[in-house]
């Protein structure tokens, strides 16, 4: 068992036994209060949303999914990501284990859409962001839901339906809305272990929650959570030799075999795939106090600190810019990297990311019968990077094997006021709701630069740094000249083939990449921060027109200092029918303005493209860089709205839901397809000053790159049985099925000195549109016997495809794939419960790459992937209550 690991599980257990006893005697002279009668179904389950009235899932005008504490208890996971994956079928969550900050604040998406198309609240709040601007593709910017424990929630209330008009930008695809625990009395403490079938990825959860009165009228609440994960390894050893589509590349396996004294040092896999080495501890604080029934105080806030290290690509002792391209030091003698990694090295890179925050307001009730909410709120992300076992290889020899690569900050402030008064004028069935407000918000985003030798341009950074040969004559110096002669210096062989007469290059030519290999630190030149500024206001009314037709119309102006103003509506309506069925609507328009992240941010770092590590950088569309290729100015994304659907109750205790929805995206932010980097760019690098210019191999940069459209359905039903021996069963089955199109690119393409680049291409097109699952359905029972509860969960992931490349069109296809969960607790006590349990409890895999696009570097499965392959994972859980 890991060292870290032993220490928290067994302070978990001991305070459990000290907690059970505590409970016990608790009990003995505590009145209890007899708990709410359950719903007849989860759907008649009353929501609670931000603003209106509360209306139960049935008769809700949009897609509404609530989720209580029981239900989020009942997931064998232990991340709020993970839960949201288990709980709702249209969000899905991908594991990178080697994407930079991907790896360490793991992208998700709703309804097949980035996150940051989905709007995350809290206590209805909207929360601030993370810092992670992910690399590449969406180039995502979005909240990160796993620092919120999942042992804080009370309820989570998901709105599957684009909701710009009431809430502003980012709630193109929905609304994820945590409602935090607020007992005063009363708490939980829970322990978890468990790994995965293959002995690998223990994981510890240990979390504890309290509710506290503040006199006769308030409360507050915490949550305190430390979680810890093993690295997992779902690769085989390093190996690039007979991949399909792929030229041979170096094989640690078969090297070893002919060099004994490399296969000596080799003891372990040299790159691993999967869950990596990571731990946090959160807290959350909840509190409120009532001074009367019109006026009461809230706050509410979050600490949370998390780490992982994640291996990056391998660097033989061959066969790599780094180790096998020889350079002159200052006497004249060559020097080689492989001398100091005579095995190569797989730089380790390690994320820290910090998040808090703090909400506090005051509500009530006027005599007039207005009501407001007043409130203010900070917010702050940070994400710090640091790799080691590197090296910055323009620095030679001088080189540090350490480097602190700088960090990201994003921080939000916001002040809003929300009104809302109950219109009786009209002489509608009930009085109309009518919620207006105004919401002021101060975005920040911050590129704090690494240490020195993490980006410094060393020695080595440009060819003969010591002026050895005159680069006209390519004869010698006298410099040169002085150098001894076994030094074998030979000016006149300058180029890397035999034009200039000689085989190969003089060392003296050689130049290396700048910065920390794998990850170059923030640059002075492209560190500092960038804020913006937004006013908005919205006026929203409902009511029920009829005793069987609600209606919900919204407006809402938003102005952003740095993008201009944009006015959004919608209309929503829900009609009864009958008692048993009713119909339902929503059309309306939404918007997302690019982060301030997403403006600024500019990244170098190592990639696989085809088999081959590359030197990618990520540059504004505002950098001379991106400009010189055609790059426009980001501007907000566009989106319209519309869907309709029913809701059922054709048999007692059965309910249904069925949506239709169409989400069309007028242009939709995401990074150009990577351009190799002809002679004219790197001399646009050079002028533009880019650290490392002379080794960078291609550039992409973040456009409005096309239109799209995502169409798809969402399928809700739930049966609750009561059987006659006081045994009860609960059935759900949810699916979401969606398509996607790429409609128009914009611009096609641009040419720059007579080149044509391809902002998106067919490969592109072609992966946006196929590459997740078609559909993905989650069908669950819990099934209860006195104090015995048995709970199973299918979750079935449709077919997806992805192409090779543009050059080299073809197609695999991955076929559905099923994963079960089961757990069976028992509640041995009234405060004490046990249960054991595993996920994918048959161990299924997705299948392997089968065209060699992501079968390198000892990869098995495409590690983007949305369907996971780590496999089958058992866990043993301890739960308190008193």
């Amino acid at each position: 068992m890991n060292r870290r690991i032993k220490p928290a599980l067994l302070a978990g257990i001991s305070a459990l036994s000290v907690t059970f006893g505590y409970s016990e005697a608790f009990a003995a002279d505590a009145a209890t209060t007899p708990p709410a009668a359950a719903p007849d179904t989860e759907l008649d389950v009353v929501v609670v949303t931000a603003r209106g009235k509360p209306r139960t899932v049935l008769d809700s005008a949009v897609p509404v999914d609530s989720f209580s504490e029981s239900d989020i208890k009942a997931s064998t996971f232990t991340d709020t990501n993970d839960i949201l994956k288990t709980l709702v079928p249209s969000y899905t969550l991908a594991r990178e284990p080697i994407s930079d900050g991907a790896t360490f604040i793991r992208p998700a998406s709703l309804r097949g859409l980035p996150t940051d198309k989905t709007l995350f609240m809290v206590n209805s709040k909207r929360r601030h962001r993370s810092a992670l601007v992910t690399i590449g593709g969406t180039g995502a910017q979005a909240p990160d839901a796993a620092t919120i424990p999942a042992s804080a929630l009370k309820n989570v209330v998901v709105t599957r339906d684009g909701a710009g008009a009431q809430y502003g930008s980012d709630a193109i695809a929905g609304v994820i809305d945590f409602q935090l625990k607020d007992s005063p009395s009363g708490g939980s403490l829970t322990a978890q272990y468990g790994q995965f079938y293959l002995g690998d990825g223990e994981d510890v959860l240990v979390t504890g929650n309290l509710g506290l009165p503040i006199g006769e009228k308030g409360f507050i609440n915490t949550t305190v959570e430390y979680t810890s994960q093993n690295q997992v390894n779902r690769g085989r050893q390093y190996c690039n030799a007979g991949i399909p589509n792929q030229s041979a590349g170096f094989c640690v396996t078969s090297y070893a075999a002919a060099n004994p004294s490399y296969g000596a040092l080799i003891t372990d896999y040299v790159q691993k795939w999967g869950q990596p080495d990571a731990e946090a501890t959160r807290a959350v604080v909840n509190a409120g106090y009532e001074f009367s029934e019109n006026l009461s105080v809230y706050a509410f806030g979050n600490y949370s600190k998390s780490s992982a290290v994640e291996y990056f690509n391998y660097r033989p002792p061959v066969s790599n810019a780094v180790n096998a391209t020889p350079i002159r030091l200052q006497d004249g003698s060559t020097f080689l990297f492989s001398s100091i990694f005579p095995a190569g090295f797989t730089p380790m890179f390690g994320g820290d990311v910090t998040d808090y925050s703090a909400t506090g307001g005051f509500k009530g009730k006027m005599s007039s019968g207005l009501s407001y909410d007043l409130s203010a709120r900070y917010g702050n992300d940070k994400i710090a990077y640091s790799i080691w076992d590197t090296v910055n290889p323009s620095m030679g020899p001088l080189s540090p094997k350490k480097f602190y690569d700088g960090a990201l900050i994003s921080s939000e402030t916001a002040v809003n006021a929300d009104f809302a008064y109950d219109w009786a004028g009209l002489g509608f069935k009930d009085p109309v709701t009518i919620n207006f407000g105004a919401e002021y918000r101060k975005e920040g985003y911050e590129i704090e630069e690494g240490d020195k030798p993490s980006y410094i341009a060393g020695a080595w950074a440009t060819p003969d740094p010591f002026k050895f040969c005159d680069a006209t004559t390519h004869t010698a110096t006298a410099a040169g000249a002085a150098l001894p002669v076994t030094a074998g210096l030979n000016c006149a062989n300058y180029k890397s083939d035999a034009t200039d007469g000689f085989a190969g290059i003089d060392p003296v030519y050689n130049a290396l990449a700048v910065g920390s290999n794998g990850f170059p630190g923030n640059t002075p030149q492209y560190s500092g921060k960038l804020t913006r500024d937004s006013y908005a206001g919205y006026l929203e009314t409902s009511a029920n027109i009829t005793d069987e037709w609600f209606l919900d119309l919204a407006v809402r102006g938003e102005h952003f200092s740095d993008f201009g103003s944009t006015w959004n509506g919608k209309a929503a309506t829900q009609y009864q029918v009958s008692p048993m069925f009713g119909v339902r609507a929503s059309i309306g328009t939404g918007f997302r303005a690019p982060t301030p992240g997403q403006a600024f941010t500019t990244n170098v770092s190592t990639r696989v493209e085809n088999g081959a590590i590359i030197a990618s950088g990520l540059f504004p569309a505002t950098n001379p860089v991106a400009k010189y290729m055609g790059a426009k100015e980001l501007k907000p994304e566009k989106s319209f709205n519309i869907a309709a659907g029913f809701t059922a109750t054709p048999l007692e205790n059965l309910s249904l839901t069925v949506d239709f929805y169409s989400i069309k995206i007028e242009d939709q932010f995401y990074a150009t397809t990577p351009i190799t980097v002809t002679p004219a760019i790197r001399t646009a690098l050079l002028a533009a000053s880019i650290p490392g210019a002379d080794t960078i191999g291609q550039v992409q940069f973040f456009q409005n790159a096309f239109d799209s459209t995502t169409t798809g359905v969402d399928v809700v039903a739930t049966y609750r049985k009561a059987w006659e021996n006081g045994q009860t069963t609960n059935f759900t089955v949810s699916g979401n099925y969606n398509k996607f199109k790429v409609d128009k690119i914009n611009p096609p393409a641009a040419s720059t000195s007579g080149v044509t680049y391809t902002f998106f291409d067919a490969e592109g097109v072609y992966d946006f549109e196929h590459a997740q699952p078609r559909w993905r359905s989650v069908i669950s029972a819990t099934h209860q016997i006195d104090k015995f509860k048995a709970t199973g969960r299918l979750n079935i992931w449709g077919p997806y495809k992805n192409m090779f490349s543009v050059a080299n069109p073809i197609v695999q296809k991955w076929d559905p794939e099923t994963f079960f969960d089961l757990e069976l607790s028992y509640q041995a006590t009234e405060n004490y419960s046990v249960a054991i349990g595993a996920r994918n409890l048959f161990a299924n895999y997705p299948d392997v790459d089968k065209t060699g696009e992501s079968a390198t570097n000892g990869r098995v499965y495409r590690s983007d992937s949305i369907v996971d392959w780590q496999g089958g994972f058992w866990y043993a859980k301890l739960s308190a209550t008193f």
